[in-house]
């Protein structure tokens, strides 16, 4: 059963509840510095914590057709798995566009996984400490606006539709000098700089779409690079080591910078302290000069004691589940010391009460995300070996389940058995389906897969979402109302996506 508080509010219907009739419906998802100076511009447009959750489509008619328009003219671009290992294009954009991205300090996020988590963890310890900020990050769960936000919450649809149309004629501009158009994740790229310019934001908290050197984020001076942990993902196009797959991620790693490096294989290091030798920049690396000192579970989330590099941080809430999460926390922590000075030009470590409010506040939907409970739902957007593997530990530590059905819908680009075979211990059975993306690995090919793994005995194929999730609830309650049965939909960002709105959120 889920540890996490009910919501409180027994006058608001449940969504969940009309879960038979969400299902029962085909959803389709859309195509796919210093430290600023009193007195600085840090006009917040909305106050609060990050929101919890992602935007909806516009209920405004005029809107939402406007940004369905958007959405199809991006959708005419090349995709997010089609690269051109260069940033002429982008470069050439920003030139047009009379380099916005230059007009505010910026932390750039490389790695394997955990970098949305991470960058939302920056987020909202920075605007904890009064900095406006703005945050580029991908995919999207659900909507596209998802990707750029400002003061933690995603852009509306209106400033997205008008940002776009902003930058389209100096887009047109580009495509026309340039051998191959800009692709859909570089005008996506561009209009993040430039609504973060006209903001304008105190800070931009950057994440790289794949690799580093060559990632259309690149055209950005860093002021703090972070490296999440790196493993094998995008091996045709990354390198088929952590050490190939490093060389490629170092290339945000900027002259003078400072370096915050998650845990990494032996490998992985060695490339990344070689490049901050080149460059001097300055190394802060997990496990020695900061890291997690100590961690529990607690009710919804665990509580964690972090060293940091001015100090230790005691007592901090942060209401995710899993070792991975303290992990990326520690780092998100370094990251913004790095980034306001401590341990260099201050030795005083950051308010500790502002730091355990921001971390309080953080969410990542689609991370180990409860969506329904009786029998409890939860959605990760493992989509890889090394993801897997830290999203099963966090189940059995962060829930009691007695029995635990898996829902798996991965993309045919993925190591999709390294990823079925870290599930396989803790996934009683395992009903296989696949998502309305034209990258979805076809749910027989999947299925063949999954019998290698699992066993005939353990697997059920349900092309359909809606299907698969049914049948997995169904196979959940066997077990019976109290007894503790769960489901986990996982394997893609995707999947989770569309589950999501199946499932009534959003």
């Amino acid at each position: 059963m889920s540890e996490l508080p009910p919501n409180g509010n027994d006058d608001q219907p449940d969504p969940l509840d009309s879960f038979d009739e969400i299902i029962a419906e085909e959803t389709h998802r859309d195509p796919d510095l210093a430290v600023i100076e009193a007195g600085s511009r840090t006009l917040r447009t909305q106050g609060g914590p990050p929101q919890a959750d992602v935007p909806a489509r516009p209920q405004d008619p005029e809107v939402d057709r406007a940004l369905r328009e958007v959405e199809g003219e991006l959708a005419t671009r090349w995709g997010e798995t089609k690269l051109e290992p260069s940033v002429s294009r982008i470069a050439a954009l920003m030139d047009v566009l009379g380099e916005p991205q230059r007009s505010y300090p910026s932390i750039h996020i490389t790695g394997t996984n955990g970098k949305t988590s991470t960058a939302r963890m920056i987020e909202a310890l920075l605007g904890a400490f009064d900095l406006r900020t703005g945050r580029y990050t991908s995919p999207h769960v659900q909507s596209i606006t998802e990707r750029i936000s400002l003061d933690g919450a995603p852009i509306s649809a209106e400033r997205f539709v008008e940002t776009y149309q902003d930058i389209k004629p100096y887009v047109e501009m580009v495509d026309a000098r340039q051998e191959h158009r800009l692709s859909f994740f570089e005008v996506l790229t561009g209009m993040a700089y430039a609504a973060f310019a006209d903001a304008p934001v105190d800070v931009a908290v950057v994440e790289v779409g794949m690799g580093g050197s060559w990632d259309a984020t690149n055209v950005i001076d860093g002021d703090v690079a972070v490296v999440t942990p790196i493993d094998l993902d995008h091996t045709d196009r990354l390198g088929s080591t952590p050490a190939e797959i490093a060389t490629e991620k170092a290339g945000i790693v900027k002259r003078d910078a400072t370096v915050i490096m998650a845990q990494q294989p032996v490998d992985a290091a060695q490339v990344l302290l070689k490049k901050a030798v080149e460059v001097d920049a300055t190394v802060a690396r997990e496990g020695l000069e900061f890291g997690v000192v100590s961690r529990q579970v607690a009710v919804g989330g665990q509580l964690m004691t972090l060293r940091g590099l001015g100090g230790e941080y005691t007592e901090v809430y942060i209401p995710l589940h899993g070792a991975h999460q303290a992990h990326n926390a520690a780092v998100a922590l370094a990251a913004v010391e790095a980034f306001f000075g401590v341990g260099a030009q201050r030795a005083e470590p950051l308010d500790v009460e502002t730091v355990r409010k921001a971390f309080a506040s953080v969410a990542s939907p689609g991370r180990l995300e409860v969506v329904r409970r009786s029998p409890t739902v939860v959605l990760d957007a493992a989509h890889n070996p090394a993801g897997a593997r830290a999203t099963a530990e966090a189940v059995g530590e962060a829930f009691q389940f007695s029995r635990l059905i898996g829902v798996v819908g991965a993309s045919g680009d993925k190591n999709v058995r390294g990823l079925l075979e870290a599930f396989e211990p803790i996934f009683a059975e395992v009903v296989v389906t696949q998502n309305s993306s034209h990258r979805a690995m076809d749910a027989d090919e999947l299925a063949a897969i999954a019998v290698e793994v699992f066993g005939e005995d353990r697997v059920q194929v349900e092309p359909r979402l809606p299907d698969a999730l049914e049948a997995a609830i169904t196979l959940a309650e066997e077990e019976g109302e109290f007894a503790g049965g769960g489901v986990l939909v996982t394997g893609s960002v995707i999947t989770v996506g569309e589950a999501r709105l199946l499932l009534g959120k959003g």
